[in-house]
């Protein structure tokens, strides 16, 4: 049992966490046909895209209502009412994401009121899904604001119809790429079963291209199927942060729900596809128990590695908890662990401490460390410890391909596994080379 601590603090002096309105617009982007919206100042919104477009390297669509210093003294109503005609005049959208920022949560605007007289004043709106979110970015962080989004989604879902045994919900938190999505949705296919994805960033965010551009996402979690998850048998939440999510589609509908905290190393895919078998009456297909078998292959061939390493990391709290039981797992030891936010997982987890705070406190306690985990922000610190730095979480600028790349079931595992135990071997053998050198110079 972890003993969560937070240094006291002034400032964040070299910040680890994203915005929560930066999550709640990623969660958005696994819609269809959606627009994400800020209502707060233009910088704000180009902070987030920055962000976005840099680590997805692909075309982010997002929007800002343009709060300046007279309209947050008199009032956002007008930029939001003027911002949502433009953005369904000229991208003609099926869903807008609200998500607030900083500065009119600091101001109190009351988002609710607007929205209600807005569509009082354009009925013409009707037909068009506005989700809103409450981010405020002075107060959690990236898992917070997406988990928040998916929250949204589905309060306002309407009453379906009969249950359809092979129809299941998956709730894929934050903590989940691309192609994490990917790599579960062909699992749960494979046994016979209907996923609905929410949201679907396997679909929006998977680096395909279009016939043509559009403003607007153009794949992702559609409407109609929002509208049928009460048609579920069952919910999977995939990280803690969805439970919050799960439970709403468990008083609205019904339905029961299963939290999967983790879908990284063997015994979790397994525990996994147990489930999935149950739900499904079918057994694990053959394709998963070869799978299974190079796994058992890859750790043999990479325990060598990782048994006795120190390693730290700077994480969201669900990828954190996810990395710390893997490497423990593979007998490598948590040397330091810093996160975003508060989480329920953090007091679970099985080291002596976690600190929530900033990448100075990282630094700090990351020495001596034979491996760093986390997101391109940190390989300053790696350079200046001479450490080397396996690359996760948002953003990653200085690497291809995030939005594909994988961590979850068998075959995400051994990707892990081979890319951290690379970074171990390069480090032996530069180790190695540096002994030589020294013998050789004296």
């Amino acid at each position: 049992m972890a003993i969560a601590i937070t240094p006291e603090k002034s400032v964040a002096v070299n910040p680890l966490k994203q915005s929560q309105a930066l999550g709640a617009a990623l969660a958005f982007l696994g819609l269809k046909g959606t627009m994400p919206l800020f209502h707060g100042s233009q910088g704000c919104t180009a902070f987030a895209k920055v962000v976005l477009v840099r680590h997805f390297r692909e075309a982010i669509p997002l929007a800002t209502t343009a709060m300046t210093e007279v309209t947050t003294i008199l009032g956002g109503e007008e930029n939001l009412e003027e911002a949502i005609l433009t953005i369904v005049k000229k991208a003609n959208p099926e869903i807008i994401g609200l998500c607030t920022t900083g500065l009119t949560e600091t101001r109190g605007d009351d988002i609710e009121r607007f929205l209600k007289e807005i569509r009082e004043r354009h009925p013409e709106l009707n037909h068009l899904g506005i989700i809103f979110a409450t981010t405020p970015d002075f107060k959690g962080a990236l898992q917070d604001g997406f988990a928040v989004a998916v929250e949204s989604m589905l309060k306002e879902i309407p009453k379906a119809g009969g249950i359809k045994p092979e129809q299941i919900t998956i709730l894929a938190g934050s903590a989940f790429t691309p192609g994490d999505v990917q790599e579960i949705r062909e699992i749960v296919t494979s046994f016979g079963l209907e996923p609905i994805f929410v949201p679907d960033l396997g679909a929006s965010l998977d680096g395909h291209l279009e016939d043509d551009y559009q403003a607007i996402t153009v794949s992702g979690t559609t409407l109609k199927q929002l509208r049928s998850l009460g048609s579920s048998s069952f919910t999977l939440a995939l990280g803690e942060s969805m439970g919050g999510a799960a439970n709403i589609l468990l008083e609205r509908f019904g339905t029961s729900y299963e939290v999967f905290t983790n879908l990284t190393g063997l015994e979790n895919v397994d525990q996994f596809l147990h489930k999935l078998s149950y739900l499904s009456g079918n057994p694990v297909p053959e394709k998963y128990r070869r799978q299974r078998r190079q796994l058992q292959d890859a750790m043999l061939d990479t325990h060598f590695y990782f048994s006795g390493k120190q390693v730290s990391l700077a994480l969201e709290p669900d990828l954190l908890w996810s990395m710390v039981n893997f490497l423990q797992s593979m007998g490598a030891k948590i040397h330091a662990a810093v996160t975003t936010t508060r989480s329920p997982l953090l007091e679970k987890l099985p080291i002596e401490k976690v600190t929530i705070g900033d990448l100075e406190d990282f630094e700090k306690l990351a020495q001596d460390s034979d491996l760093l985990i986390g997101n391109s922000n940190v390989n300053n610190i790696a350079k200046k410890l001479h450490i080397p730095l396996y690359r996760l979480g948002i953003p990653i600028y200085d690497r291809l391909g995030n939005g594909l790349f994988t961590k979850v079931g068998y075959r995400g595992t051994m990707e892990v596994l081979f890319g951290m135990g690379n970074l171990f071997l390069e480090a032996e053998e530069a180790h190695a080379m540096g002994q030589w050198s020294s013998f050789l110079s004296s």
